[in-house]
């Protein structure tokens, strides 16, 4: 007896047939050039699955930088708070020179004239931002870091360099930029020398 084809399984390949297919159009022509019809022809689908699916192409998008997101581990934590903040955005500055940087730029492009998209992005962002938020924070409670440091503007501090570098293309960014601007600034976050003595005490 022949076996049924299982439908479950034929919509996820479907839905991973779309997914790739709408980051590769936005590497190959650009965000603007995407179109839900393209997605569709490049992906063997109707585009009425792509919509009973997504609302639009930016949803799209989205849904594939979540899955390669939730695919890998979160904000480390080695306990050494400057090391691992060299990770994480060593790791964000490598990305952006990838093709799903090319991605990520056409979303962030979007979100500036499309108040859909903008929500969408900075429910994307506030996944990021509550990280490094909370890894901020047990470093305060160890001592890294200050405990009086406004930790939403230590996250713009650490990473609104990297993304204003990136989104404007002001010059080719070098392998150690982020070290160089974790030099900068981590003087201003880490405790200081009266501080760390109270707590010795």
């Amino acid at each position: 007896m022949s076996r049924q084809p299982d439908p479950s399984r034929r919509s996820e390949q479907s839905r991973q047939a779309i997914l790739a297919a709408a980051a590769d159009l936005c590497v190959e022509i650009g965000y603007a050039a995407t179109t839900i019809e393209a997605i569709a022809t490049r992906a063997g689908v109707g585009k009425q699955t792509i919509y009973r699916w997504w609302p639009s192409k930016a949803a799209v998008l989205l849904e594939h930088m979540r899955r390669l997101r939730d695919a890998r581990l979160g904000f480390a934590d080695t306990g050494d708070l400057r090391a691992d903040l060299l990770e994480q955005t060593t790791a964000v500055q490598t990305l952006f020179g990838t093709d799903l940087g090319a991605v990520w730029r056409g979303l962030l492009i979007a979100a500036q004239s499309d108040d859909v998209a903008a929500g969408d992005v900075r429910a994307f962002l506030e996944h990021a931002i509550t990280e490094a938020k909370e890894r901020l924070a047990r470093a305060q409670e160890t001592g890294e870091l200050r405990a009086d440091a406004d930790l939403d503007m230590a996250v713009e501090i650490i990473f609104g360099p990297l993304y204003h570098a990136w989104l404007l293309r002001a010059r080719p960014l070098p392998e150690a930029y982020m070290k160089k601007i974790l030099d900068l600034v981590f003087d201003g976050l880490k405790p200081s020398e009266a501080g760390t003595a109270t707590r010795q005490r």
